[in-house]
């Protein structure tokens, strides 16, 4: 076959990709934190986590190609490749760039056409919830917070995801920076000074804990903190850069924009 007909995942938004464009039957490795689709972890041995993985499993499972996300796994990526396995590094920050890896992806496996479609798809799914949210008479303020100490504001996607869900991200300087460390909120009493309508927390993985965020010192100058507006968006929806933040991560935040402006627009 001139297509690759064994591929370990590393990251969840490509096997989640492959499910959805029917191209399961290549997975023969997946990371041990995919959670989308739930048969993948039922189906597929766990070879990796998310800067670590088990060399020597991936290679008795004799890929042919591995697929993997951002510099964070470069040292992953540099060991395969010196152990002879091909290897390819998505690095998607933005919604377009998400769209480009599924089409990309479906170019290296020979459907083209079905992943093409499924961009397609997934980009209509995002003018709808564009059109919807700009039938609100009011747009909530967000602070939305991916990581508590130290505070790291949201990665680029999300923030775009906010936009088009109706929201307006607070801290769109630091949505441009791709790495966690250059998000950091340097002064937490500046989210006090921008005054965020909703604060949303997906802390990777752990439960957010609205009451740690109340507790903050002057946070309860907040207009999200005085009305009780503090809401946990689960991260495996939001912040795996692929399909599942573009449908379920996005419609989680348009239900809560929704709520908020339906409130304040009486």
């Amino acid at each position: 076959m001139i297509y690759p007909e064994r591929i370990v995942c590393l990251t969840e938004e490509t096997t989640e990709t492959l499910y959805l464009l029917g191209e399961q039957q290549r997975i023969v490795g997946i990371s041990g934190f995919t959670v989308r689709p739930p048969q993948a972890r039922r189906e597929k041995p766990k070879v990796s986590a998310f800067t670590s993985a088990r060399i020597e499993k991936i290679l008795e499972l004799k890929p042919d190609l591995v697929l993997g996300f951002s510099d964070i796994q470069a040292d992953i990526a540099a060991e395969l490749v010196r152990r002879g396995v091909e290897v390819h590094v998505f690095n998607q920050r933005t919604v377009a760039e998400i769209l480009r890896m599924i089409v990309m992806l479906g170019g290296m496996l020979g459907c083209v056409a079905k992943a093409g479609s499924l961009a397609a798809r997934l980009q209509q799914g995002l003018n709808d919830v564009r059109t919807e949210a700009s039938k609100s008479a009011r747009h909530p303020r967000v602070y939305f917070e991916e990581w508590d100490s130290p505070q790291i504001s949201c990665i680029a996607w999300v923030s775009e995801l906010i936009g088009i869900a109706g929201g307006e991200d607070i801290f769109p300087e630091l949505a441009r920076e791709s790495l966690g460390k250059n998000r950091i909120v340097a002064d937490p009493q500046e989210v006090v000074r921008r005054q965020p309508d909703i604060i949303l927390g997906s802390w990777c993985g752990r439960k957010f804990h609205p009451e740690k965020v109340v507790a903050r010192p002057g946070w309860a100058a907040i207009s999200a903190v005085r009305n009780g507006e503090l809401h946990e968006v689960k991260s495996s929806i939001i912040l795996q850069p692929g399909p599942a933040a573009l449908t379920d991560g996005v419609t989680a935040l348009q239900r809560i924009f929704s709520r908020w402006s339906q409130a304040h627009s009486r």
